[in-house]
């Protein structure tokens, strides 16, 4: 496959608009061709009613049919080879094996959907059977299952081009889900997310998938975004990025006429707590898993360890600062993610003082780590310490006691992720700690660090706001389907009209709950 920088939309390529987009290396400013161009209205709205079109036909295909369409994918995407990877390396600076592992990423949690819609159960089928010789009154017969939404706008994610992007998790869920996607490509890896598009479009081909079950729009900024988000036929919404555009985006899609979910995770800043006696211990060892973490991916993950809160502890804070000047830096994915972090960076450093500043290698986005220090009292008077930013940083907070400890968590916004670090007696100890985390975050992790998200069909990904829009989803693991489904009732149906899921047959020999008992 060639990139073509043109818009996918359904089985066939537009490009009929006039403001043209530049892809770019990041860590030498170089232009990447070919051009690209922007959506115009007309193409969104033929991406819609392609989507709107395939969705009363989509919406029926079956699990086992669905499943060879996301694994077709996953080899789509897999053939792809050198040329996506080294697209991906060109246009975000990062290197070939983080490539490769997201990759990997991508393909196995389409493969993992593909194994829970072959399972069915997933549906939550529930079967009352009917009881006419109930007193004092009858019971109807009463059934109930998940079925999709309909039509869905996903945005790609600057710091994923590929495990959160044009095949990522939300675009992989919904069409799990059975609702045809219309993606809106992040513009710092337009050639990626072609490429990827293109993969999609050639499975849905190969495999009768309705013309328009999938679009992918360019787009230099919000405009096409927002009038996706606005389009009376999108029916939720999936979006990973910043507070900023995912509440822009959330404001929109409440204030349409019809008000649909906006599924926005928008990061935080992931605290994590260090027991005194596991810091006593451990503290060399933890000082260096700690700076590990904070520069992993150059920070550029919304797991990123912001604020790390400890007892105070000379000892531990020396080999911090010895760590901390020998982290090893690097290359933003865009220029506007650099200026963000140096304008939070400047912003921290009034309120803190400096630990230690890293190593900045070569590049047009190079950064260097900084890990600053704040007392209990000052981070308590600054609630902007709180913020995150987005980057290789973190602020060290000190406290003098475990009722600062607690104090500080009670007064936590939303998170995707907790950490506490601590023996079994400090953790025992600490139960109230972890009693009032537990309110504030998706996952609440136990002597280990948040950078990492395993797909599994228990992870959750996601959090109370901010951190979230809904904090009752994930946007990682199998739980996310649930996200493009709502559970619908069938009363007294004819047997012969019902979706295979609940027919008294069971011809998908599915687990189902019949009058309160799961049976086969």
């Amino acid at each position: 496959m060639e990139i073509q920088g043109r818009n996918i939309i359904g089985f066939e390529s537009y490009s009929e608009g006039n403001v043209a987009i530049q892809a770019v290396n990041p860590t030498t400013d170089d232009i990447l061709g070919p051009l690209f161009y922007k959506a115009t209205e007309d193409e969104l709205n033929l991406a819609v009613e392609k989507a709107r079109s395939a969705f009363s036909s989509y919406r029926k295909v079956s699990g086992t049919a669905k499943a060879t369409f996301l694994e077709a994918i996953a080899s789509e995407i897999e053939a792809l080879g050198e040329t996506l990877l080294n697209r991906y390396t060109l246009e975000t600076g990062l290197p070939m094996g983080r490539a490769q592992g997201e990759r990997g990423r991508t393909c196995g949690q389409l493969r993992m959907f593909a194994n829970l819609l072959k399972d069915g159960t997933w549906v939550n089928a529930k079967i009352d059977p009917a009881l006419p010789e109930r007193s004092p009154l009858p019971r109807q017969d009463i059934r109930s299952m998940e079925r999709p939404l309909g039509p869905v706008a996903i945005f790609g994610a600057s710091n994923f081009p590929l495990a959160f992007s044009t095949a990522g998790g939300d675009t992989t869920s919904a069409l799990a889900a059975g609702c045809p996607v219309v993606f809106k490509a992040h513009p710092a890896h337009l050639g990626t997310s072609e490429l990827v598009g293109l993969a999609i479009q050639k499975a849905a081909k190969d495999n009768a998938m309705p013309d328009g079950v999938f679009s992918l729009l360019f787009d230099d900024g919000i405009e096409i975004g927002q009038k996706l988000v606005s389009h009376r036929d999108i029916k939720a919404v999936g979006f990973t990025g910043s507070f900023r555009g995912g509440t822009a985006i959330y404001k929109t899609a409440t204030q349409r006429p019809e008000p649909i979910p906006v599924y926005a995770e928008m990061g935080s800043t992931n605290p994590v707590f260090i027991l005194p006696e596991t810091l006593a211990n451990k503290g060399e060892e933890l000082a260096q898993q700690y700076i590990n973490s904070v520069t992993l991916g150059v920070g550029q993950f919304c797991t990123n360890p912001g604020v790390l809160m400890i007892r105070k502890n000379e000892s531990f804070m020396k080999a911090l600062e010895e760590k901390a000047e020998n982290a090893q830096g690097g290359n933003m994915l865009t220029g506007n993610i650099q200026s963000a972090y140096h304008a939070g960076i400047e912003k921290a450093r009034k309120f803190t003082k400096v630990i230690g500043i890293g190593k900045k290698p070569e590049g047009k986005t190079a950064v260097e780590p900084y890990i600053l220090h704040s007392d209990y009292q000052n981070f308590k008077d600054n609630p902007d310490l709180s913020e995150e930013i987005f980057g290789p940083t973190s602020v060290v907070v000190e406290a003098n006691s475990k009722d600062e400890f607690l104090e500080i968590a009670q007064n936590l916004n939303g998170h995707l992720t907790a950490t506490v670090h601590g023996s079994e007696a400090e953790l025992a100890e600490y139960s109230d700690l972890l009693e009032i985390l537990e309110q504030k975050v998706g996952r609440l992790i136990i002597n280990g660090f948040p950078t990492g998200v395993e797909v599994t069909n228990a992870m959750v990904h996601g959090g109370p706001f901010p951190a979230t829009t809904d904090s009752r989803s994930t946007s990682v693991g199998t739980g996310a389907i649930y996200r493009f489904t709502r559970p619908v009732c069938f009363q007294d149906m004819p047997n012969s009209l019902l979706p295979d899921e609940l027919k008294n047959s069971n011809p998908l020999s599915i687990w189902r709950l019949i009058d309160g008992e799961m049976k086969n």
